[in-house]
């Protein structure tokens, strides 16, 4: 008899996290995945908290796949891309949907990579994928300890195409990076993963 699976997310997800030169990096990402992509993707991106953000607005217009700010209890929906919005970090909860916490103006990341891939990490477990690109500091290296502990894949953009190599470059001075890929041969990565990720295993009868 088969154990059941024990990760609330199903199928992949995949996360962006960016910081400095993000946003042409996220553009470059996502301008090929296709609209039958079988992977939730979320964005989280380091942003002044003291205004709205356009980053949704803006990524939408470069991709075929829907783009849209995240809600507060959002469920996470293959071949859609759900953006962190400005001032909150977010998190996936063990029922599978987003949560957003209000943090004004601290901590100093806004949102906090790290916050996001931990959590999806114990939620996704194999099926979750880090996509580390450009940005200044070291955010998201506690997070993608988290996603390799939980038997997640991590990617990180390398040094030649990242506009700061910081963020990245802490991500592969921990030694669980499984692939450094140029930028322009993420998209193609993380379509292949998200074809390859763990099928559920049969639950357990009765």
């Amino acid at each position: 008899m088969s154990a059941p699976d024990p990760y609330a997310l199903r199928f992949p997800v995949v996360a962006l996290v960016t910081s400095a030169g993000g946003l042409d990096a996220l553009s470059q990402v996502l301008a090929p995945l296709p609209t039958d992509l079988p992977a939730a993707v979320v964005v989280a991106q380091h942003l002044a908290p003291e205004h709205p953000s356009q980053l949704a607005a803006i990524l939408r217009t470069r991709t075929a796949l829907p783009v849209r700010e995240a809600a507060n209890g959002d469920e996470l929906v293959p071949g859609t891309v759900l953006v962190t919005p400005a001032a909150r970090h977010l998190l996936i909860t063990s029922e599978a949907r987003i949560g957003l916490l209000d943090v004004g103006n601290a901590p100093p990341y806004r949102p906090s990579a790290d916050l996001l891939l931990a959590t999806l990490a114990v939620t996704c477990g194999p099926r979750a994928l880090a996509v580390v690109l450009t940005g200044k500091g070291h955010d998201a290296q506690a997070g993608i300890r988290a996603v390799s502990h939980c038997g997640g894949t991590v990617f990180a953009q390398d040094e030649a195409s990242s506009a700061y190599f910081g963020m990245p470059g802490a991500a592969i001075d921990t030694g669980l990076v499984h692939e450094v890929l140029g930028l322009p041969d993420i998209a193609a990565a993380i379509q292949a993963h998200a074809h390859r990720a763990p099928e559920p295993a049969p639950r357990a009868a009765g």
